[in-house]
């Protein structure tokens, strides 16, 4: 699975707002800046997370953007569906957005990715932003491991 340019920006956006979590609200210009994020996408985004219910835009020279719900209400899950609609690695595997394929009475691998998109829900949609936030950044020797170094595509 890979998350799509706006879910990785989306989720950049609301790390910062669960930060100011219960503070002021953060402008729009703020966001980009610190989540070095395209202003005029990040605008887009920020209006299909505000119609998600996931934040709200508090209007006004100090106004901005702020959760419209505590962090530990809102699901990685959530977010990502909201903008890549699917978790399912290939489409036979999606429960709303399936689409037939001609291999599938006789393909081994269909299993395979189903457990991978039933594993990778069940992780999204009980991580909660709050929960998220309060982990620590990955560090570079989890990402280069040597016992991960050989695993081409990684």
């Amino acid at each position: 699975m890979r998350l799509s340019m706006k879910s990785d920006y989306a989720l950049r956006a609301l790390s910062t707002l669960v930060e100011r979590f219960g503070k002021q609200p953060v402008s729009i210009g703020d966001l980009a800046r610190r989540n070095d994020i395209p202003k005029r996408f990040l605008e887009q985004i920020m209006l299909e997370l505000k119609a998600g219910g996931i934040v709200r835009s508090v209007p006004g020279r100090a106004g901005g953007y702020v959760l419209a719900k505590p962090p530990d209400q809102v699901t990685i899950g959530e977010v990502v569906r909201g903008f890549d609609g699917v978790l399912a690695p290939i489409h036979c595997c999606s429960s709303t957005h399936y689409e037939a394929c001609t291999q599938e009475s006789a393909c081994r691998f269909r299993r395979f990715l189903l457990e991978i998109r039933n594993y990778t829900a069940q992780v999204m949609d009980t991580a909660t932003l709050a929960a998220v936030f309060a982990g620590e950044p990955v560090a570079d020797h989890e990402v280069f491991s040597e016992a991960l170094v050989e695993g081409a595509g990684i």
